[in-house]
């Protein structure tokens, strides 16, 4: 059930109680699948990938869980990266991250400056927070990009990721 949509049933990650970065954060829910998403890193780490070689990202509200992943959970990842994403104000991301005082993940963030869902504003103000706790931080702008995603800023995230993973040399034991 997804509170934005008065309690319907929606294939979101996590519940809301409105779509702002001004409220609480639904906190069960988030932990809930933060708790299923270390089940697939810790699946993928037991085969033989190691944790600073696994990028957690997505697009709206995935960037978002990405965001609470990493940084609350994981600060041993190799990066995040968020199109189109917030944090609500008092995040409890930020709480965890004004505790740390270890290197923590890079982020890429995009954000589309005609978004009308998740205000440009709103991308800005958490990239500025997480920078100010310490995350070494990637910001681009789309102009005229909405609540979507764009060949161009898929381009950039396409090289972020190849230059955070390049190639490993084979025989390599790291």
């Amino acid at each position: 059930p997804y509170t934005p949509l008065k309690g319907g049933i929606s294939n979101v990650w996590f519940d809301r109680f409105k779509i702002a970065n001004d409220c609480p954060e639904h906190l069960e829910s988030i932990d809930a699948m933060c708790q299923v998403l270390t089940g697939l890193i810790d699946e993928e780490v037991k085969s033989g990938i190691r944790k600073n070689r696994i990028l957690v990202g997505g697009f709206s509200m995935g960037g978002c869980m990405a965001m609470h992943l990493a940084y609350r959970n994981h600060q041993d990842l190799a990066g995040v990266f968020v199109l189109s994403s917030f944090l609500n104000k008092a995040s409890a991301v930020y709480q965890t991250l004004q505790k740390s005082d270890g290197v923590l993940p890079e982020l890429f963030q995009c954000h589309g400056t005609a978004d009308e869902l998740v205000f440009h504003s709103w991308g800005e103000e958490t990239n500025s927070m997480l920078k100010f706790l310490g995350v070494n931080t990637k910001f681009y702008s789309f102009p005229n990009l909405y609540h979507e995603l764009s060949k161009s800023e898929l381009e950039k995230l396409k090289s972020w990721i190849l230059t955070k993973l390049p190639r490993e040399v084979e025989g390599q034991n790291e």
